[in-house]
């Protein structure tokens, strides 16, 4: 079963985003689950089924926020073994 959640926001938001309410609308979405994806919350894959959308295709909408696909632990393993080499 599907909950849907409801946010109030002022239509100056979306007019000064020049957008139409229901971009705006999907653009909330698409940014609540870069965020749950960014806190390891839920998967790519997860993520990009709410969407509609490739996994592919979330994975690049990340680097539009400039999120890696990589976990910190996984960054700090590479430079350990870079300076360990």
């Amino acid at each position: 079963m599907d909950k849907q959640i409801s946010v109030k926001y002022p239509q100056e938001l979306a007019f000064s985003l020049k957008m139409e309410d229901s971009e705006f609308e999907k653009e909330i979405k698409k940014i609540s689950l870069v965020k749950l994806y960014e806190l390891g919350k839920i998967s790519s894959g997860f993520a990009a089924k709410l969407l509609n959308i490739k996994r592919i295709e979330f994975l690049e909408i990340l680097s539009d926020y400039k999120i890696s696909i990589f976990p910190d632990s996984v960054e700090e393993d590479l430079d350990s073994d870079y300076k360990n080499a």
